[in-house]
């Protein structure tokens, strides 16, 4: 048998192993779809091709393949063989293998351990890039050439990557060699967290622990939940991008910074007793958060700390909060109630711009300032209550409040913006305090 045709086997649902024989030259797309989790490859023509990104073994045998193992008569694995086989978790190579190609099994995320066998004499560019759960490695005597970037993205307690061959490198061709690895996952170089296994559920992060690293957790899609101790002082970019399964965070860090800006899966976040600043962007665009707990003692919270988390709905703010930042709250659509306690001195501008399902606020005596545009497109608003001690609302503060019927402005007012209460088209009753000596253009345009 040389060929095997495209969708050969395609419909055995039963078919979980195959092992191609040398004398096969060429087999045709989705020639094995299906159940297919373990192949033996003998044929050197297969395994040594010239593939591509879009265009590897899978398009073959699958991506649900778990173990790929090279025979006896495979003198090459070929570039791109295995790239992106996020699921393959074991792979071994006869003896008979003497070189593996570029990116060959690049991003095999579930890749735990490879032995590259004494008589390989050349590993690719970018070979196992990115295989981020492997735990170890053995190079085999043999190998004289590892190309750059071999191990890229590659995590490694120092024990586990062992080098029999003659070659040295300063950077391990890219691979990051750790002091520690815990039981959960968690590989650590001192008291900084490097990586992640990309496996674990839940992670126990120590409280010896000060820094995370950039993408420290990338591509840890079963991490449901995470809790940060108040010991963690700095968590670096993308920290915990491609978490698509994490929906609970607990953090007990004094300052809160953007590390989950834009992470769609949280649903739950709660914020321990040590924090104390929610800071800017701190969890805008986390589209599905319902639930945030904000502690005492916490003083101020950020420019667009929560901008565009829709589907949050309630909001207490505790009374040691001073400053509400600018487009802090801006186009949460399905906030519907929030407190502002008497701690609070300034809104800021957009704070709480189109929050269309917010029905009523009260504005508390301390605060002295409403910010430009701070209920700008509160589509739903129909009742304010505005504090004793406010001298000034800015301008477009109230623009475009449809559903705001009446407005009663105290004597602490000095200066209303122009088209404070524009488009407020709803508004019938308003009474402005003789301490106003300054309106501005077109304060109530629109209202008809």
């Amino acid at each position: 048998m040389t060929s095997i045709g495209s969708y050969a086997f395609d419909g055995c649902p039963g078919l979980t192993s195959v092992t191609i024989p040398g004398s096969v030259t060429s087999i045709g797309n989705s020639a094995f779809s299906g159940g297919l989790t373990s192949v033996t490859i003998n044929s050197n023509s297969i395994a040594s091709r010239e593939y591509s990104s879009s265009t590897t073994l899978s398009s073959f045998f699958g991506s649900q393949v778990e173990e790929y193992a090279f025979g006896n008569e495979v003198k090459s694995i070929g570039d791109y063989a295995c790239y992106g086989c996020e699921r393959l978790t074991s792979v071994s190579f006869d003896d008979s293998v003497t070189s593996i190609g570029f990116r060959a099994f690049e991003g095999c995320c579930g890749l735990t351990s490879v032995t590259i066998p004494n008589g390989v004499t050349n590993i690719g560019d970018r070979a196992f890039s990115g295989c981020s759960g492997m735990t170890s490695v053995t190079i085999g005597s043999g190998v004289n050439s590892i190309g750059s970037g071999a191990f890229e993205g590659c995590y490694f307690q120092r024990d586990n990557f062992t080098n029999y061959s003659s070659l040295n490198n300063n950077n391990n061709w890219g691979a990051t060699l750790c002091d520690t690895e815990t039981e959960d996952g968690l590989l650590l170089n001192g008291n900084v967290i490097e990586r992640c296994r990309p496996w674990v559920t839940s992670v126990n992060i120590p409280n010896s622990v000060t820094s995370i690293g950039s993408n420290a957790f990338n591509c840890c899609t079963g991490l449901t939940s995470i809790t940060i101790p108040n010991s963690v002082t700095s968590i670096g970019s993308d920290a915990f991008s491609g978490c698509a399964g994490l929906t609970s965070i607990t953090i007990n860090c004094p300052v809160v910074a953007s590390w989950f800006k834009g992470l769609t899966s949280i649903t739950e976040i709660t914020l321990g007793e040590d924090v104390t600043c929610i800071d800017e962007s701190a969890f805008k665009g986390c589209r599905n958060l319902i639930s945030i707990t904000i502690p005492e003692g916490v003083t101020n919270i950020g420019n667009m700390a929560f901008q565009g988390c829709n589907s949050l709905t309630s909001v207490i703010i505790p009374n040691s909060v001073t400053s509400i930042g600018w487009y802090a709250f801006s186009g949460c659509s399905g906030l519907t109630s929030i407190t502002i306690p008497n701690s609070v001195t300034s809104i800021g501008e957009f704070a709480f711009g189109r929050c269309a399902g917010l029905t009523s606020i009260t504005i508390p005596n301390s605060v002295t300032s409403i910010w430009h545009q701070a209920f700008s497109g509160c589509i739903g608003l129909t009742s304010v209550t505005i504090g004793n001690s406010v001298t000034k609302i800015g301008n477009n503060a109230f623009s475009g409040c449809s559903g705001l019927t009446s407005v009663t402005i105290p004597e602490s007012v000095t200066t209303i913006g122009s088209y404070a209460f524009a488009n407020c088209t709803s508004l019938t009753s308003v009474t402005i305090p003789n301490s106003v000596t300054s309106i501005v253009n077109c304060v109530f345009c629109g209202c008809i």
